[in-house]
């Protein structure tokens, strides 16, 4: 699977079209925000008719991941799920899944706002953060200097004009200091780019590396737009 190359904290990472983080000399794929079960909490909460099938959805492209990356660790950045209620809303069948992907690779899931506690014993190491050499995987990034961070939490999108018509797509972003993951999941939303809460993370210069449907397209901040309608 070919995504872009691209360099943080000096390390050679790749980002992939599926909106995952591949680190090749770790044998590591990294995913941020996949809020498994929103469809059903939405359901069941904001009495709102989403089709549940995100969590399949998901859980299907990150299966493809593995069986395309082969990762020694996968690790997931944080809201994995969507609310502290979720995993008790699995359906057998997509329990039964997660617990397979859990077994053929070493898992690690990064607590989130959404999903503190901690999946069930068996499925993976269970971590606030973790150091790995240069880099640090946490949920969400820290206010001022962070080398080698990689975080999740703000699902940024890139919001761009082609040929006349707005688009939004989700997309990494990245100074080469720090990195920010887009969300993988099916109903996961997303904030501007040049949202003020994602801007102040990158005092300087920073590129989107975006998401296409075969490929990732590595933009400057200053190629993208405050907003656009959907495409």
């Amino acid at each position: 699977m070919k995504g872009l190359a691209f360099s943080c904290a000096g390390e050679a990472l790749e980002a992939l079209p599926m909106g995952a983080l591949h680190w090749p000399a770790e044998r590591l794929l990294a995913v941020a925000d996949l809020h498994l079960e929103k469809g059903s909490s939405y359901a069941v909460a904001a009495r709102k008719l989403l089709p549940r099938h995100d969590t399949r959805q998901t859980l299907g492209a990150l299966a493809a991941l593995v069986d395309a990356i082969r990762p020694r660790t996968v690790v997931c950045l944080g809201d994995t799920f969507h609310d502290r209620d979720a995993i008790a809303r699995l359906p057998e069948v997509d329990r039964i899944a997660l617990e397979r992907l859990a077994a053929r690779t070493s898992f690690v899931w990064i607590a989130g706002n959404h999903d503190p506690a901690p999946p069930p014993a068996g499925w993976g190491e269970v971590a606030e953060e973790i150091d790995r050499g240069p880099l640090v995987f946490r949920h969400e990034a820290q206010f001022g200097p962070a080398d080698g961070e990689v975080s999740g939490h703000f699902h940024p999108v890139a919001a761009l004009t082609v040929r006349g018509r707005g688009l939004r797509r989700r997309c990494f972003l990245t100074d080469g200091r720090r990195l920010i993951l887009p969300a993988f999941g099916a109903y996961a939303g997303g904030l501007n780019a040049l949202d003020p809460a994602i801007a102040q993370l990158f005092p300087d210069d920073y590129d989107a590396l975006v998401v296409g449907r075969d490929a990732v397209r590595r933009l400057s901040w200053r190629q993208l737009r405050p907003d656009a309608t959907l495409g």
